[in-house]
């Protein structure tokens, strides 16, 4: 009777066990030491600490850090690091739940990272990695399972995975912007940064930032996808999604169709977005897409009134029609930054028209007007009637066309794509 009870007894341990690999319970702990990490369910994500080859260039001392990665990629892959920018300096750590906070503890017991949250919360809270990848703190005892007191999905690093929002401006809240590593072997806050700029006039785009300076902007989100991203559409097994709602919240977020793919968004050290994908069968990276693809993708590289096309030489940049450029001299030595100026002035509302472009990247859309509720012909309408406006177009291009989208100012940004 005692050894069929004790066999009972160990087989529900070994159950428990199975069970809780995603969670640290309140009276729980992760050291380095132990070697222990958290499986997502499913085995694609791992949480655990990582040691990178970047050493403490003051004393030379080893950088641990806590983090997410993919489980069975042939290579490590990093998706979330919670310390990036406040290292461990040596292999004692230990990452705890405490007065209902994650707290990441260095050798001397001292915080180097924790979730920082205020509310009291008298039950035992549980933290969990989750079957998509997103770290989550949330009271043992609520029985609404999408109700969490803190989640890593709201402190996106360098990657974007399946579910996670890009956001800025959201109230409450804080943004949610991609920020690259310092270099490929140091996950310290680096260069870049990949931010969405809301607009107040409802046309939104993300912007490529290197140490606050653009480099390289998305397009407005057309309702289909980013204007300046034609190949998202091509995307068959990503569903892009943006999200509008009356100010409260401007994001962006993707689901991914196949359950044998898995993709993600990167902001990479060296300045490039990367669409990476693996499968469930061939576990290796694969490099999907990245941008800036070409030369006239670089932000504002032709300056006001040209745009730019990768096919044409000696210069890549083109006023549009009617128009000349600004200093002849540095155009011709592929200098384009100066931009065009038109090549005779207009005669508002006695005979001027516009020229229809095609296949274009919009302008830069931070002071354009918008009025959702008219057409491309009332757009039209009102541009001619307005000495100031420089061009227009459909805000919204699904089923037929809709909105309305006038410049008044420069057009600048542009570029050309060929089918």
């Amino acid at each position: 009777y005692h050894h069929s009870y004790t066999l009972f007894f160990l087989v529900l341990l070994q159950f428990h066990h199975v069970f809780s690999t995603n969670t640290l319970s309140s009276n729980e702990t992760l050291t380095i030491s132990s070697n222990k990490t958290l499986v997502s369910p499913g085995d694609v994500f791992e949480l655990g600490f990582l040691k990178t080859n970047t050493k403490n260039s003051q004393d030379g001392t080893d950088r641990w850090y806590l983090g997410i990665w993919y489980k069975t990629t042939s290579e490590r892959t990093y998706v979330w690091v919670a310390n990036r920018d406040n290292p461990l300096h040596n292999s004692i750590g230990t990452l705890k739940i405490s007065h209902a906070n994650l707290v990441l503890l260095n050798q001397f017991n001292t915080p180097v990272w924790s979730t920082n949250l205020t509310e009291s919360v008298t039950s035992p809270v549980t933290a969990e990695l989750l079957a998509n990848g997103n770290f989550v703190l949330r009271d043992s005892k609520t029985k609404d399972l999408n109700h969490f007191m803190w989640q890593s999905f709201d402190f996106p690093v360098d990657t974007l995975l399946p579910e996670m929002k890009l956001s800025r401006n959201i109230k409450p809240g804080n943004d949610r912007i991609l920020t690259s590593w310092k270099s490929p072997t140091d996950p310290s806050s680096g260069d870049f940064t990949f931010v969405l700029e809301p607009h107040n006039h409802g046309l939104h785009e993300f912007y490529l930032l290197k140490n606050e300076i653009e480099v390289y902007r998305t397009g407005p989100w057309n309702q289909n996808r980013f204007n300046g991203i034609p190949k998202i559409q091509n995307w068959s097994y990503i569903a892009n999604n943006f999200i509008d709602n009356n100010n409260e919240e401007v994001a962006y977020t993707f689901h991914v169709n196949n359950s044998n793919i898995h993709s993600r968004f990167r902001m990479s050290s060296l300045g490039y977005l990367q669409v990476i994908t693996w499968t469930k069968t061939i576990p290796q990276r694969d490099m999907f897409w990245s941008f800036p693809e070409d030369a006239c993708d670089l932000y504002q590289v032709c300056g006001s009134y040209a745009y730019c096309d990768i096919n044409t030489t000696p210069n890549k940049c083109n006023c549009i029609k009617g128009f000349v450029p600004k200093n002849p001299d540095a155009w011709t030595l592929r200098d384009a930054t100066g931009g065009c100026v038109r090549s005779s002035r207009l005669s508002c509302g006695e005979g001027d028209g516009f020229v229809r472009m095609s296949k274009m990247k919009l302008p830069e859309t931070s002071e354009a007007r918008v009025d959702k509720g008219i057409g491309l012909e009332e757009c039209k309408e009102r541009c001619v009637r307005d000495c100031d406006c420089t061009g227009f177009a459909n805000m919204d291009i699904g089923s037929g066309g809709s909105g309305c989208v006038m410049w008044i100012d420069e057009l600048v940004g542009m570029r050309n794509y060929v089918a």
